[in-house]
């Protein structure tokens, strides 16, 4: 073990070194199929095909069930209401079977009949009203078909009954308004802009956090770990560039890979989320912007850099003690999961970006972005968020500088991971001794 502060093996900072070596790892970077996978597809296609998919299944599951006949059973339809009838048999997704005293609820868990409408006395209070009726409809809520029956049989009632008290109101010279009693009357104040913004901060900014993670995991291992497997780390350790700049080089590639995986995710999402959305959104006559606000893009290419910059510095720092490509995975795979875990539980509706919340990294830089697509600016929260993100990602340098100051854990012949590495060289504790049966 030794502990190298100068010539060589730290070496002075060469930004000329930097750009060559920086370049230089983005090519063969994009030679590497692994890497243009996840650090550049992925983010492109995934999620977006996701949603397509999902949505487009959705939709079709919707129009099979539109389709679906309902067969529904009626016993003693009511004879001062001859247009009820009709307008059952007129109905196309309704197909009235006959009823015999044996249809009962056998025949609906069965199958046979999805739902059964019993027209009954009217109760007290309401057989006030002449020509008064009153329907039950039995139904299984367990059974998909019959709970479909109920409902639309349960709409033509409603339908029929509202129409039979307008007519009846008129022949007795009362208005709609004095039958219909209070109408309650909803008024959104929120633009369609204002409501694309708030879907997109539900939804885009965990899929951001999820891919700058996903884009710096592969070539984190891949600059560390990997080389040393391709037997290329050697090479690059006695070429004229100091090792600072390597290392600089290698960080900057790691993040550059990362924050183009988030900027490409929410690019992405953020053209294909209307496409995706549209019909379902148009059916149900709701017309809602998916327009990215310019205000916004300067607040998510920062988030970008930070988080990108902060998970490229980790990974690095627990990859530099993995000798294979197999081991680097190992041991960056639990922080990979604490970085993607904190933003799954960002989805609640009222969730602000509040102070506190600006404090935790990872969760901060997420709900940057979503108050941003949200069209929300909280200038103290933001300014916190910056201040800590650039905190985390000079306290990984400086543990990086220290790490790599050894030049076991510089050449990879260090036999430990980064928790032993810091019990051992900066704590100063002694080794575990190895478990002995004779002791």
């Amino acid at each position: 073990m030794r502990n190298l502060d100068s010539g060589k093996a730290g070496g002075r900072l060469n930004w000329r070194q930097v750009r060559t070596l920086y370049l230089c790892e983005l090519r063969s970077a994009l030679r590497e199929r692994i890497i243009v996978i996840n650090s550049i597809l992925i983010p492109i296609l995934l999620y977006p095909a996701i949603m397509w998919v999902a949505f487009t299944g959705l939709m079709f599951l919707e129009g099979i069930k539109e389709k679906a006949v309902s067969r529904v059973a009626v016993q003693d339809w009511p004879d001062q209401h001859p247009d009820l009838r009709l307008k059952f048999e007129r109905d196309r997704q309704i197909q009235l079977v006959p009823w015999t005293p044996a249809t009962g609820t056998n025949d609906i868990k069965t199958g046979s009949v999805d739902a059964l409408i019993e027209f009954l006395p009217p109760d007290d209070s309401a057989a006030a009203l002449d020509r008064n009726f009153h329907a039950r409809i039995t139904f299984s809520r367990s059974i998909e078909r019959s709970s479909a029956a109920q409902e639309r049989a349960a709409d033509l009632l409603n339908e029929y009954r509202a129409e039979w008290l307008t007519r009846e109101a008129g022949r007795r010279g009362i208005s709609t308004a004095d039958w219909e009693g209070p109408v309650v009357e909803l008024k959104n104040v929120a633009s369609e802009k204002e409501m694309g913004g708030f879907l997109l901060g539900l939804v885009l900014p965990v899929l951001f956090g999820v891919m700058v993670a996903v884009g710096c995991f592969y070539p984190a291992v891949d600059s560390t770990a990997g080389e040393r497997e391709r037997h290329t780390w050697e090479t690059l350790m006695s070429s004229a560039a100091s090792r600072t700049s390597i290392v600089t080089a290698k960080y900057l590639y790691v993040a550059t890979f990362g924050g183009v995986a988030g900027i490409l995710n929410v690019a992405a999402m953020a053209l294909t989320v209307k496409p995706i959305f549209a019909p379902m959104l148009k059916e149900a006559g709701i017309h809602i912007s998916f327009t990215l606000s310019p205000a916004a893009v300067p607040f998510v290419f920062a988030a970008a850099a930070l988080l990108a910059g902060f998970v490229a510095a980790a990974m690095m720092i627990f990859a530099a003690f993995a000798r294979t490509f197999r081991e680097g995975q190992t041991m960056i795979m639990p922080f990979y999961l604490l970085v993607i875990m904190p933003p799954m539980f960002l989805q609640i509706p009222g969730l602000a970006f509040s102070v506190p919340l600006a404090f935790i990294p990872v969760v901060n830089v997420t709900m940057m972005v979503r108050s941003a697509l949200s069209n929300q600016f909280p200038l103290l929260p933001i300014a916190i968020t910056l201040v800590m993100s650039v905190a985390m990602i000079a306290a990984c340098i400086r543990l990086a500088s220290v790490v790599l100051r050894f030049e076991d854990v510089m050449v990879g012949s260090y036999n430990g991971n980064l928790n032993r590495f810091i019990r051992e060289r900066l704590l100063n504790q002694p080794p575990n001794k190895p478990f002995s049966p004779h002791e």
